[in-house]
């Protein structure tokens, strides 16, 4: 099976020896992002709610170049600092699952949460996904 590199300048780069993401097969492994934005080293560190924004778009960004989109991701893994963000980062993520033409509700992917000691640069949450492309 083969691997593509996937990177886009719309997505921050990589701050270490990583991709933002590989495809192998049909598959599609997106690294953890954070809240960075692209093209700078400037973190969204307003709110909770502000990171989690800048860590989907950024999601978004790399599965854009892969030519897919949330609808196509089967599992993601978030990393939280504190459990008692959860909430406020569960909203926001979930309204980037947008209902498919065939179904009446959002069709979410499988999912853990994990807290977790500490994360790249001390943002708060960080989240990885596969998709199927």
């Amino acid at each position: 099976m083969s691997k593509e590199i996937i990177m886009t300048a719309d997505a921050p780069a990589p701050i270490g020896p990583y991709n933002q993401a590989i495809k192998a097969g049909n598959l599609l492994f997106i690294s953890g992002q954070i809240a960075l934005v692209p093209g700078s080293a400037d973190l969204v560190l307003d709110s909770i709610a502000a990171e989690t924004e800048q860590v989907m778009k950024n999601l978004q960004a790399i599965l854009k170049a892969a030519s897919a989109g949330f609808d196509k991701v089967v599992k993601t893994t978030i990393f939280l600092t504190d459990m008692s963000l959860f909430a406020e980062v569960n909203e926001i993520y979930g309204r980037y699952f947008a209902v498919n033409d065939s179904a009446t509700e959002p069709v979410y992917p499988a999912r853990e949460t994990v807290a977790v000691r500490g994360l790249p640069k001390n943002v708060h949450v960080e989240i990885s996904m596969i998709a199927v492309v």
